[in-house]
């Protein structure tokens, strides 16, 4: 039985503010969120990391490198892990478009999950992508602890699946910068151990 931990990233700048990222926007990760990072490396002490996977975006590289040093392990890194393309929202403060925002969350809670804001991708073709990606590599690996750095509505659209709730309940899934999720996985099954784990990140302070 595997032991997968999905973590989304240290906070940037664009987190702070409330930009909108998705894949576009390709941020580095701000003092908060290196101090993060290295959290989550202490957090991940007791267990035995013997691969580490991120997506395509340097913010989640940034994150996950404190523990790749730690270990000695390189970072396989690929760009179907990315995050969710919010297409013409992506740059935009929430606050400023906030009414778009709210339709095509509506949208998708209402059970559409085929829904896409203009020029981005909707909440199946998403996990489509990266499911197919994260089953690829764990089919084909022997390590039994995987860390996969990633993103937040990323993870709560996977966990949403996997864990079955359904894409459309995925506002449920809570998560927050630095945050840690534990699954096991065994014959293509995942099962939750420990959900949205963030007392590694409650000394830190923006």
């Amino acid at each position: 039985m595997k032991q997968l931990f999905f973590i989304r990233h240290g906070e940037t700048d664009n987190n702070k503010a409330s930009i909108i990222q998705g894949r576009s926007l390709d941020a580095s990760i701000n003092d908060l969120g290196r101090r993060q990072a290295k959290a989550i490396r202490d957090a991940l002490e007791p267990f035995e990391i013997q691969k580490i996977i991120a997506s395509g975006l340097r913010r989640t590289h940034e994150t996950v490198q404190p523990l790749a040093e730690q270990r000695k392990l390189e970072v396989e890194k690929y760009p179907e892990l990315d995050e969710i393309d919010f297409g013409v929202l992506e740059g935009k403060v929430f606050t400023e478009i906030q009414d778009q925002v709210m339709e095509v969350h509506e949208q998708w809670k209402g059970g559409n999950v085929d829904y896409a804001p203009e020029k981005g991708e909707s909440p199946r073709q998403t996990f489509t992508r990266a499911n197919r990606k994260v089953a690829e590599v764990l089919e084909s690996s022997k390590e039994e602890h995987i860390v996969f750095m990633i993103h937040g509505r990323l993870t709560r659209i996977l966990l949403s699946e996997w864990l079955g709730h359904g894409l459309h309940n995925m506002h449920k899934i809570e998560h927050q910068n630095g945050a840690i999720n534990w699954l096991s996985w065994k014959d293509g099954k995942f099962e939750a151990v420990e959900l949205n784990k963030t007392d590694h990140l409650v000394e830190l302070v923006g």
